[in-house]
């Protein structure tokens, strides 16, 4: 259990620290470089979400909501010290969760079936030491607007606190949508 809580807040950190490269180059080249904290997960083997749930057991539904609740804390962990950033990161992480709630949340769930599924895909191929997939498949799904719950929660984590306070009650069946999209895709 205590091993899952830390490698799960590890892989938080690792997608929060993928988040604050993208957020800095919001481009393809910031969507390249978000590939870097999924290879780090994959190689360190670290328990993510979205790394996790197209391998779940039945009996592990459990596990997978512990994990998630973790990488949000390593999330929240990056997102403190991208506060200290003098980069305009808090702007664009507020532009990006503002786009996804003017989508809506039942289709930004439909979206991120399509990140779930490319996640669980490069990771089959990861786990056979075929790397170039992960390298495409992040920028693929950040370039086609599939949400990502982990990524997202970061970014969430990084907008002002006055927007996240005014919108959380509209941001939490965002999220769950987008939680749920990623298991679908990550189980198809």
């Amino acid at each position: 259990m205590i091993r899952t809580i830390k490698s799960s807040i590890l892989a938080g950190g690792c997608v929060g620290i993928a988040g604050f490269g993208y957020l800095a180059e919001k481009s393809i080249i910031g969507a390249v470089l978000f590939s870097f904290g999924l290879l780090t997960v994959v190689h360190y083997a670290l328990r993510l979400y979205t790394g996790t749930a197209g391998f779940i057991k039945k009996n592990e539904v459990g596990t997978l909501f512990l994990i998630l609740a973790f990488n949000i804390v390593g999330c929240l962990l990056v997102a403190l010290i991208a506060r200290c950033s003098a980069l305009p990161l808090q702007e664009t992480a507020q532009g990006i969760i503002e786009g996804r709630l003017a989508i809506g949340p039942l289709r930004c769930g439909i979206l991120a079936i399509g990140c779930g599924f490319i996640m669980t895909t490069t990771i089959t191929f990861a786990r056979q030491g075929k790397y170039l997939p992960l390298l495409v498949g992040v920028p693929l799904f950040i370039n086609c607007g599939f949400p990502h719950c982990v990524a997202d929660s970061f970014y969430c984590l990084c907008t002002p606190v006055d927007f996240l306070a005014a919108r959380a009650g509209e941001i939490l069946p965002f999220f769950l949508c987008i939680m749920l999209g990623n298991f679908v895709g990550c189980n198809l």
